[in-house]
């Protein structure tokens, strides 16, 4: 009888052991839920707009106040939350995934604090209000989260604070940079038109006494929106001598988006290592093509004064120029990048290449208001639903071009380099891993998902579909696939060097052109891309390189077992983490 009972009382020892352990977890783990809780609400409180499109709507009566005592009331305030985090949660007693959302929560801190410190937006981007004009009203309007005559109650109370707002974005807008001024000016003229056009139109369903409320502010406000166009115009930017690079700020912003385990530098090697492959390999291509297209000069004997460089930018630039009239009409523009999209997914579940998510997406133009140097873009659920339909809206961008300025656009953008595109930007895009990283994903992974992970995915993906056939293996095709990838780890470089460094719009344009093939319109976009948007050009090509190393490391635990399809799910099953706790997964 001894013998038997003292492994029971050992097994009930473990058991009582596990079982206090699991209860010191879970009490910990309601400690920092409710210190959660109680941040996210000072936070929507701070960010009322931003709360209303996350839906969180119990703040929809209020707009952001940008003073300098109430950004300090506020900084104070995530100071504190800070020191909670630290001081008064125990991580070890959290349970494991609750330790990520701490992570998670302790960057987030960190990368509010560095926007209202660092960067400013509130004093140097006139882009920043512009939003907060737009959506403060739209998000409200828009979106069917409560009867029509509750959300213009609350429109009614945002409508009446507006011009105040306005007053004080007057006020605290300093010296922007005259590239924030120049592109919140072309802006306003959609904003102005929404206000006067669409809002009418979308209170119409409301009840004649909160339209009539609603009507008296919005009739005061468009007085206030005309003048604050003027004042961009007239005022701002005369004064708008700001410098738009972040310097440190840049880099320390990448770290807290992407909590990667790769150096900026070791990135800026692979970079530059890769840009010599990938061109090497675009001539090889091109060879063949180049001998029968009327080539300038006998490839097999090129003039001895030319350098590697200048000669595979030659036949590079040959070949491409001779390509580039299979190309769209700015009018086929649209419909051409859907078709591309349902023969991308006709090819998925033709050789069962992805594991495709349940969810549908829907493929629309983008309206005018969110038109800006962006050319797709993923409306996603919000962070507090529990489903919702997502959507791709594609910026019919050449529609507003001059003719002059359609063709050097479309000559990027030619039948070629579309469908590639489309398979990186629209289907499966972005769209593949962000529906598969919500499936496991807590409010706060939902709020601050990893933009490395999810446009890093389709810049790993889309060599999966040449590899498997997709266009019968045409190696225009190819070419310019290696010429979007070419593409991504420029952008990278220039986004590096233009805000840590003191690369120049001049020195930027000839790198795209020149080494990158990009033409001229297409350097000149991405160039206001980087200026406007800093960091969001990097995503791709850091997402890239570290899920690389996460594939070595997956290729090493799987061995001959290793299946490309099985890695890329097994990346998205655990959510949008951050890529150094990724990486701890995957090679579990």
């Amino acid at each position: 009888m001894r013998k038997k009972l003292i492994p029971i009382m050992l097994g009930f020892f473990i058991l009582a052991a596990f079982i206090g352990l699991q209860s010191q977890q879970n009490a910990e783990d309601a400690k920092f839920s409710k210190t959660v809780d109680t941040y996210l609400d000072a936070y929507w409180k701070f960010y009322p707009t931003a709360a209303t499109l996350a839906g969180y709507y119990k703040y929809n009566d209020r707009l952001e106040d940008f003073v300098e005592s109430n950004i300090e009331k506020y900084l104070e305030s995530m100071d504190k939350f800070n020191a909670e985090l630290v001081n008064k949660i125990v991580k070890d007693k959290l349970s494991p995934e609750i330790q990520i959302d701490l992570d998670f929560l302790r960057d987030a801190l960190d990368l509010d604090m560095l926007r209202l410190e660092k960067i400013v937006p509130q004093q140097l981007n006139p882009i920043y209000y512009n939003e907060i004009i737009l959506e403060s009203i739209r998000g409200l309007l828009v979106k069917e989260f409560a009867a029509m005559d509750a959300r213009l109650k609350f429109a009614t109370e945002r409508a009446k604070a507006l011009p105040g707002f306005i007053k004080q974005a007057k006020l605290e807008l300093k010296t922007p940079p005259k590239e924030y001024t120049e592109a919140a000016i072309k802006q306003f003229p959609a904003i102005l038109d929404f206000y006067k056009t669409e809002v009418p139109k979308l209170i119409e369903k409301g009840g004649a006494d909160a339209k009539a409320k609603f009507q008296a502010e919005w009739a005061k406000l468009i007085p206030a929106l005309e003048d604050y166009q003027r004042f961009l115009q007239a005022d701002l930017l005369a004064k708008s001598t700001g410098n738009f690079r972040l310097g440190e700020a840049h880099q320390r912003m990448l770290q807290l988006t992407t909590g990667g385990t790769l150096m900026l530098k070791e990135i800026g090697d692979r970079a530059l290592t890769e840009t010599k492959n990938l061109r090497r390999e675009m001539f090889i291509i091109c060879v063949p093509y180049y001998k029968i297209m009327d080539p300038k000069f006998d490839i097999e004997n090129p003039p001895a004064n030319l350098s590697q460089d200048q000669l595979w930018n030659n036949v590079i630039l040959h070949v491409l120029n001779k390509v580039k009239n299979a190309q769209p009409t700015k009018e086929e523009w649209f419909n051409t990048i859907k078709a591309a999209a349902d023969d991308v997914k006709a090819f998925i579940e033709k050789t069962k290449l992805l594991e495709m998510p349940q969810e549908a997406l829907a493929i629309e133009p983008m309206p005018a208001l969110d038109r800006d140097s962006t050319l797709a873009k993923l409306v996603t659920p919000n962070p507090y639903e529990p489903a919702g339909s997502y959507t791709v809206r594609v910026n019919p961008y050449p529609e507003s071009l001059p003719a002059d300025q359609t063709q050097a656009f479309m000559d990027e953008y030619t039948n070629y380099l579309l469908p590639i595109w489309t398979i990186q930007r629209v289907y499966p895009g972005t769209f593949f891993p962000a529906a598969f990283t919500r499936k496991n994903a807590t409010l706060i992974r939902r709020l601050y998902p990893n933009p490395a992970l999810i446009r890093g995915w389709p810049l790993y993906a889309q060599d999966m579909f040449i590899y498997a056939g997709y266009n019968s293996y045409d190696l225009r095709q190819r070419l310019s696939e290696l010429k979007l990838k070419l593409r991504a780890l420029i952008d990278f470089q220039l986004d590096v060097n233009v805000h840590e460094g003191s690369y120049t719009k001049e020195q930027a344009i000839r790198l795209m052109t020149t080494t990158g093939f990009q033409t001229p319109a297409e350097a000149e976009r991405k160039w206001n891309t980087i200026v406007l948007n800093p960091a969001q050009v990097s995503y791709p090509y850091i997402g890239y390189q570290e899920i690389l190393d996460m594939e070595k490391d997956y290729k090493n635990l799987q061995k001959d077992a290793f299946s490309q399809k099985e890695f890329l799910q097994k990346l998205v099953s655990f959510g949008p983490l951050p890529l150094r706790i990724l990486k701890t997964k995957i090679a579990q």
